[in-house]
């Protein structure tokens, strides 16, 4: 008797665990960029395009639980899930709370069976309504002001990676930048050359590191990076 307890606790455990792997390794924010990009918009904020597919993934996520209508308001967001799971698998006109200039614009949503599970549909929606919210679109707008508010040649920098290896005033695998302003300070032919050819044992500092050519930047980007570098 004992064993056979035994036996069963450990099949239930078992069972447990194996209900929930599923769960546990589905990425809901990959799923979303491999299943959804090619219609919906996943920036946040959206870019709008007079071309675009879908709704702007952010504008589903904002909306739909706004729809929902909970008898215990922490039911919103999992009515919001099962609703967006049923829907992305059996779309309707009838089910569908989009509005008559949306359904013209962007047509009903095909069904998706052929492309996710229902498992990975609840990912998705759940993902969705747990990054999309307004707290996270306040920290994406305040993080582009304040992209927007630096020069065209730090932008370039951190377009290419370069603060990865220089500071503007400290040493790391590569020299400072003021250190580069410094040596070359009457040729920026110089330091574009070194930029977009790379260099070796230029700099007894950096121990023999590397750096690497840099053929993607285009002459209109070397001469504001090089710019900003020499003003550093």
């Amino acid at each position: 008797m004992i064993k056979l307890f035994l036996i069963g606790s450990i099949l239930l455990i078992f069972t447990a665990c194996s209900d929930n792997k599923p769960s546990k390794r589905l990425d809901g924010k990959k799923l979303l960029e491999t299943k959804c990009a090619s219609c919906h918009d996943l920036a946040m904020p959206p870019v709008i395009s007079d071309d675009e597919l879908a709704p702007p993934i952010m504008a589903v996520s904002f909306h739909m639980p706004n729809f929902m209508e909970p008898k215990d308001e922490s039911q919103r967001i999992p009515m919001a899930i099962t609703f967006v799971t049923d829907y992305v698998l059996n779309p309707s006109l009838e089910k569908s709370y989009c509005d008559e200039e949306s359904i013209k614009r962007y047509g009903l949503m095909p069904s998706q069976k052929a492309n996710v599970t229902e498992d990975e549909v609840k990912a998705i929606a759940s993902y969705m309504f747990e990054h999309y919210t307004q707290e996270n679109l306040s920290k994406a707008q305040k993080n582009i002001a304040a992209f927007n508010a630096l020069s065209d040649g730090k932008k370039i920098a951190l377009k290419y990676k370069c603060l990865g290896c220089h500071k503007v005033n400290k040493k790391i695998v590569g020299p400072a930048f003021k250190d580069i302003a410094a040596r070359y300070e009457n040729s920026k032919d110089k330091i574009i050359e070194s930029i977009k050819n790379g260099s070796q044992k230029s700099w007894k500092s950096s121990n023999g590191a590397v750096m690497p050519p840099f053929k993607q930047i285009s002459e209109d980007e070397l001469k504001v990076l090089s710019e900003w570098i020499s003003n550093s």
